[in-house]
């Protein structure tokens, strides 16, 4: 069939059907890669993601309708978060509930162990007095009593804090970030890029477009998560995945 044929048939199919689509042939695959704002893309996006997401600036960063499919795929998962929390019906926004002397945490839906990837991630109310972004793994608890930086309290987890810069891993404070004297403190509503690669084993984290450096390396050869705590009542936090970094 003629690419524009197989485009139109393929617009009324789901992610997982058009996944099994693209490994009949080459010229089915061509015509689902090649263009990743094709119709096919657009029309799952619409089926897919809240008009929100479409509509306001949280896709902004991303180039095409593949890519905000696949940052749908990797969002907070609404079955591995903390009790005290829930995922906005835009799908890409955690929001705490107001409940005392409690820390809550969510992860994502997809974890990685090989390659590189990024997210950005950012806080839209106060942040509290802990408010942690970094990777966990399936093990590491996602609540706790009491306000802590839940991310990084154990060996299962690496976290920031964005409150007082410090980065926290096995219970302990590995160290100031970014490395520099009289470092800015996180502002509301800016976005961190987290860039994990599982290659080198190393976490690193940007602001903008300055690169802050490397946090953590060694991590182990585990799947990691995309995750973050939050101790502040009502505070909500965004989480939009990225894909590959770019270099330089």
């Amino acid at each position: 069939l003629p690419s524009r044929v197989l485009e139109l048939v393929f617009s009324y199919l789901e992610l997982s059907e058009l996944r099994s689509c693209a490994l009949v042939c080459k010229h089915w695959y061509r015509c689902l890669h090649g263009d990743e704002n094709s119709e096919v893309w657009r029309s799952l996006c619409a089926r897919s993601l809240a008009e929100e997401a479409l509509r306001t600036d949280i896709l902004c960063n991303l180039p095409s309708y593949k890519a905000k499919i696949r940052a749908f795929q990797h969002a907070f998962s609404t079955n591995d978060c903390s009790r005290n929390v829930y995922i906005k019906k835009n799908g890409f926004t955690l929001h705490r509930n107001p409940i005392a002397q409690s820390t809550d945490g969510a992860r994502t839906k997809i974890g990685f162990s090989e390659g590189r990837h990024a997210w950005e991630v950012w806080w839209e109310g106060p942040l509290g007095t802990v408010a942690v972004i970094g990777i966990a793994t399936k093990r590491a608890p996602m609540q706790c009593q009491g306000y802590v930086a839940l991310l990084g309290s154990d060996d299962q987890s690496w976290g920031w804090n964005l409150v007082d810069n410090n980065l926290l891993h096995n219970g302990e404070v590995n160290g100031s970030f970014p490395q520099c004297n009289n470092a800015p403190k996180y502002q509301i509503g800016e976005r961190i890029r987290v860039i994990l690669d599982m290659e080198d084993k190393t976490l690193a984290f940007e602001r903008g477009y300055e690169f802050l450096g490397v946090a953590f390396r060694g991590l182990p050869k585990v799947c990691l998560y995309p995750a973050v705590s939050a101790v502040y009542g009502n505070t909500e936090v965004t989480l939009v995945y990225l894909g590959k970094p770019l270099d330089g």
